[in-house]
């Protein structure tokens, strides 16, 4: 199964920024946001769609009750390449989640008109954008899985068995999978509060499963983490 949170060495950013086509370059411009600031909130008009040059985006979404915003629900935390706002293409006027920055971000947005001739005029971007949009589908799909049918111990040794598939590292005896999540992140992707995370990355590493630090998770149990 290919890695349905992360991807790593593929650069979509490379591939579908507008500025790297001469014909856009001069109409395109790239947008800065600082940490925590909004880029977009739910109802807002749905006329651009962005892709992250640097920096990391949240995406959620609110539960109201009355005029208090009750909960927000995390969708996906994305990262550098990665694609988001994309419903603008097939008609969505009003955005139904909120996107912000959770660190100095820097995007490349276009327009749906742009996007749209681009994809009509080079098949190698329109194939990355169908690409981008299939593994996000894929990647929403195993989060309800998880969030559905699994404990939280199996959901957090299956996020982290996701995450080696394709961002990780053979040592000797060892497995090195690096990542962009903070722990808070990983709790919120997979439905658990923090405290129950740290009781279970702290379980994993007195059992000789696992170690971690910021960024990096060292897997010691192969089999545990094996596909």
């Amino acid at each position: 199964m290919s890695n349905i949170w992360y991807i790593e060495n593929v650069d979509m950013y490379e591939l579908l920024c507008p500025h790297k086509f001469a014909e856009y370059a001069a109409q395109h411009a790239f947008t800065s946001f600082r940490k925590d600031e909004p880029i977009y909130m739910e109802g807002d008009s749905a006329s651009k769609i962005f892709l992250i040059a640097s920096g990391k985006v949240k995406i959620s979404s609110s539960q109201v009750r009355g005029n208090v915003v009750a909960e927000e629900r995390i969708k996906a935390i994305l990262g550098k390449g990665e694609l988001f706002g994309e419903m603008a293409l097939f008609g969505e006027t009003q955005r139904l989640e909120t996107a912000t920055a959770l660190e100095e971000t820097e995007l490349c947005p276009m327009s749906a008109e742009i996007m749209h001739d681009l994809m009509r005029d080079y098949q190698k971007f329109a194939l990355g954008i169908h690409k981008m949009i299939g593994w996000k589908l894929r990647k929403i799909e195993r989060r309800m899985e998880l969030l559905l049918f699994k404990d939280a111990r199996t959901r957090l040794v299956e996020f982290i068995r996701d995450l080696a598939q394709e961002n990780s590292k053979t040592l000797t005896d060892a497995i090195l999978v690096k990542h962009i999540y903070t722990q808070q992140n990983i709790a919120d992707l997979i439905g658990i509060a923090r405290p129950t995370l740290n009781l279970i990355f702290n379980e994993l590493r007195d059992e000789g499963a696992l170690d971690f630090k910021r960024g990096e998770i060292l897997l010691k149990n192969r089999q545990m983490f094996a596909a």
